[in-house]
């Protein structure tokens, strides 16, 4: 029995010597990466007191990339509530007019537009006087202040609008022909776009799309070689537009005698009744904001969420209202932040890693703060899936990325089973991206094996 007791003794200090002789200090990792420690900006916050652990620049303000969802996800739906639905609604007019009101919903499809006209031809109404769209749920502005105009073909970063429908992205389709000929480039449903075809059929792969200057903005310029068929997708470069042609498409699918334009009118309030309605509840978008990282659900959302809580139009400063007011509550000090999109995709938006790591502890006090830790990837899902495999379960964190900038920021238990929120900006045009992640990883096992 003592040789026994001896023996785990011994094994469990030489696991503690082990632990310890391996456990490297947050500054020799930031050593090893190679990257000036001026570029990199560190906080490292105890969840449960916020006390702080760790600190690098930390009170220096930086584009914080997608990390910046974390801070507009939570506010938009601590806004809108579980129970908040997306509705696309048809509405018929005592004057047999047809009105869609429309809620900006990113969940939205064409298939959904043929439901709503299938419906008013069930009930006969086949031959409208007219069609409105109500269309004044959101502003009219359509993309993020600061976007870069190369981004216009990222499929990451379609405009958002009231008129949202299919994500507001279109298929374009690359089909071979004969060795050595130009391949076929066309889409798939109608939407005016025109193509400068310089793909060849080959035995190898290799496309570079670039989108026509201002005199022919829906220019597309294709190059390359493929060997097989092959769809791309890119954003709609008009959503009104592109909404309209598929509405027309809808009203003929279900014979609805229906030839003059669709107007922009909004819904009366008197001698109306409803068709039909279209509903979304908000069960996929946490996983598309969180894990996967879209762009235009999180810039929808929080726009959403403006209207929602100043009772008034879509647009960025009701939604940067929205934002300070959950802040003020969470009790966080945001005077020394700039936020001017709800995505993180602009290099406008400016936060500190203290901000965010005060964010991170007011949030462990909420009583949603466990599902949206859960929320979060883990390793080995979404934009972690081939990241960060060497902590398993013991973390759950947010990624992002820009041009010469890397961040991920969330929640860590170390192998001493304490808890802390962490948040990690890199700034550095001299380092490629995979190495700024790989000194991300560098900094959180140093965090992970030594506090």
């Amino acid at each position: 029995m003592y040789r026994k007791f001896l023996t785990l003794m011994i094994v469990m200090l030489l696991s503690v010597v082990f632990n310890l002789a391996n456990a490297e200090s947050v500054p020799n990792a930031i050593a090893k990466t190679g990257i000036n420690k001026s570029a990199i900006s560190i906080s490292v916050q105890e969840l449960n007191s916020g006390k702080k652990v760790y600190s690098l620049n930390s009170s220096r303000p930086l584009p914080p990339a997608s990390t910046l969802k974390l801070v507009t996800y939570s506010a938009s739906f601590d806004t809108l509530g579980k129970s908040f639905e997306y509705k696309t609604t048809m509405y018929k007019s005592a004057n047999n007019d047809l009105y869609i009101k429309l809620s900006g919903d990113p969940m939205l499809t064409t298939k959904d537009l043929k439901t709503l006209f299938n419906t008013a031809k069930n009930k006969k109404i086949t031959e409208p006087k007219n069609i409105y769209i109500d269309d004044s749920v959101f502003d009219n502005i359509e993309w993020g202040e600061g976007w870069q105009w190369d981004d216009a073909l990222n499929p990451l970063m379609p405009k958002f609008s009231a008129y949202n429908l299919d994500y507001n992205l279109i298929d374009i389709v690359l089909k071979p022909t004969n060795q050595g000929a130009p391949v076929e480039i066309f889409t798939e449903v109608f939407y005016p776009l025109a193509f400068m075809n310089l793909v060849t059929t080959s035995d190898r792969d290799s496309i570079v799309i670039t989108k026509g200057n201002k005199i022919s903005p829906e220019m597309i310029n294709v190059e390359g070689f493929i060997s097989k068929r092959k769809v791309l997708s890119i954003p709609v470069f008009n959503p009104s537009r592109y909404f309209k042609l598929r509405t027309e498409e809808a009203l003929k699918s279900q014979k609805i005698d229906y030839y003059k334009p669709l107007f922009v009118k909004n819904l009366p309030e008197n001698n109306i009744y409803k068709v039909e309605e279209i509903s979304h509840n908000l069960d996929i978008v946490s996983d598309k904001i969180l894990k996967e990282s879209n762009n235009f659900f999180a810039e929808t959302i929080f726009k959403t969420a403006g209207a929602v809580s100043e009772n008034s139009k879509g647009s960025l400063n009701n939604s940067l209202t929205m934002l300070n007011k959950y802040l003020k509550k969470l009790n966080i000090d945001n005077s020394e932040v700039k936020i001017v999109d709800g995505s993180g995709v602009s290099k406008n938006n400016l936060v500190s890693a203290k901000f965010m790591t005060d964010f991170l502890v007011a949030k462990a006090s909420m009583p949603d703060f466990n599902e949206f830790k859960n929320s979060l990837p883990k390793p080995g899902e979404g934009t972690l899936e081939n990241r960060m495999l060497y902590f398993k379960d013991n973390l759950h964190a947010k990624t992002g990325t820009l041009s010469d900038i890397s961040a991920i920021a969330g929640y860590i238990t170390t192998q001493k089973g304490k808890n802390y929120a962490f948040d990690i900006m890199i700034n550095d045009p001299k380092t490629s991206e995979s190495a700024k992640k790989l000194a991300e990883e560098y900094i959180l096992r140093a965090i992970y094996t030594s506090y």
